[in-house]
């Protein structure tokens, strides 16, 4: 993640090999900000003299000095306004070499960066109000204690090994990260659970699920949370999931959002395609991401390689701006993944029941069979599972296929199929193309 940066020049984004994407928010370029080969990039709040280049899908938030809306000549989604944000919170030191938590206000409807003219609305929050926690020498019992005593929450960077779940209960807390210092469950719970308060941050984490399936990573508002947070939601910022990869581990979902009025802003959700234990019978994971809460908003969604559904949205009236996500890699054969006769799992799948949902630029992509035998047969038939409703809207899908088998169809049946080598561009599903 790219953030509050003020750049005298241009911004060149990869180093024209091959690139995946990534994030950028808050920043002023006063140059051309741009990739050459990179698959898709999403921004949000910023100010740009100009972009250029991206391939699959760029997307823009809020921000200025964007290229038009073209699609899918030149594969650009641009929202005018951000609807809904509080910025990330940083750490601040002073003249006098005080150091302290800056957290921004909840804002709506805003476009650019927040801190132009130096006025930002937040507070401020003194270091000493915080435990600082350091690995090896702080376990969930030392944080737990901490946190019910008060206290806010700053990980210094390392790797934590915990024995039970850091339970955040106080409304208004803040746990943050310092160089995405890393969680990892050992005992089956989570790393996170918290209360359905208003107000909780969370920001810049890792979370590596351990070597006993934990149900859920982190996970935000118990089961029963109907409370409206409007007014002061729980936000989330730059947090990563892993399932393998670093060590070898499994988890039912990463992420379940119980609680309404949730904001994420920026997440990565990634079982492993690689690295430890990264097999289909090791690395088990179900999902990336579970949404039950109502009025959740996502900017920058990244969730991939999941062993069923990737997103799975419950709530009414959810909002994600850009998706990113690469179904399995691995499914052994056909029949391991395809649950009967649905056609695989799609990647993005909205529930029966929901109302109003909306999303706008979204990627899925195929790479059946990368590290194993060829698997032709392995299809997904629709990358997109949504309900038909009027006030369900699905603005601009991208799809990709490699190495073996391919996509049928981008969202419920519709839409051409995407083989291997294609990319394919779909408008989405409003109300005009239910005619």
């Amino acid at each position: 993640p790219y953030r509050r940066m003020h750049v005298n020049g241009d911004l060149r984004l990869d180093l024209g090999g091959w690139a995946s994407g990534g994030f950028l928010a808050n920043s002023i370029v006063e140059g051309t900000a741009g990739l050459t080969t990179g698959q898709q990039w999403f921004t949000r709040n910023s100010e740009l003299g100009g972009w250029t280049g991206g391939n699959w899908n760029r997307t823009f938030v809020g921000t200025s000095g964007t290229p038009a809306t073209a699609w899918p000549d030149a594969p650009t989604t641009t929202v005018e306004y951000t609807p809904v944000i509080r910025d990330k919170p940083f750490l601040v030191i002073d003249d006098d070499d005080t150091f302290s938590v800056f957290v921004p206000s909840l804002v709506k409807k805003t476009r650019g960066v927040s801190w132009k003219g130096g006025n930002e609305p937040g507070a401020r929050i003194p270091i000493g109000d915080f435990h600082i926690a350091f690995p090896g020498k702080d376990d969930a019992e030392s944080i737990n204690s901490a946190l019910a005593a008060g206290k806010h929450l700053l990980f210094t960077p390392g790797i934590y090994t915990l024995d039970g779940a850091i339970r955040v209960r106080r409304p208004g807390t803040v746990v943050m990260g310092m160089g995405f210092a890393t969680l990892v469950p050992e005992t089956g719970e989570a790393a996170i659970v918290t209360d359905d308060v208003p107000g909780i941050t969370i920001s810049s984490l890792m979370v590596d699920a351990g070597p006993r399936r934990s149900p859920v990573l982190i996970q935000v508002g118990d089961v029963d949370s109907r409370t409206d947070h409007s007014k002061n939601p729980t936000t989330l910022h730059d947090v990563f999931c892993r399932v393998g990869g670093a060590v070898p581990g499994s988890a039912g979902a990463c992420v379940v959002v119980n609680s309404n009025d949730v904001i994420i802003d920026h997440a990565w959700l990634w079982r492993a395609d690689h690295g430890a234990g990264a097999e289909w019978d090791v690395n088990r994971a179900k999902n990336g991401l579970v949404v039950n809460g109502d009025d959740v908003t996502i900017y920058g969604l990244f969730n991939e390689h999941f062993q069923e559904y990737q997103t799975v949205w419950n709530g009414e009236r959810g909002r994600v701006y850009f998706y990113q996500s690469e179904i399995p890699y691995d499914p052994p054969s056909h029949e391991a993944w395809r649950p009967g006769s649905r056609g695989g799992y799609a990647s993005y799948r909205v529930a029966g029941h929901v109302r109003v949902h909306e999303a706008h630029g979204l990627g899925v992509y195929s790479f059946f069979g990368v590290h194993q035998e060829r698997n032709p047969d392995v299809r997904l038939r629709s990358a997109i599972e949504v309900p038909e409703t009027k006030d369900v809207r699905i603005n601009h899908v991208s799809t990709f296929s490699g190495r073996s088998g391919g996509i049928d169809h981008p969202i419920n049946g519709r839409g051409e199929a995407t083989n291997v080598g294609e990319t394919k561009f779909f408008d989405g599903l409003d109300p005009d193309s239910r005619r």
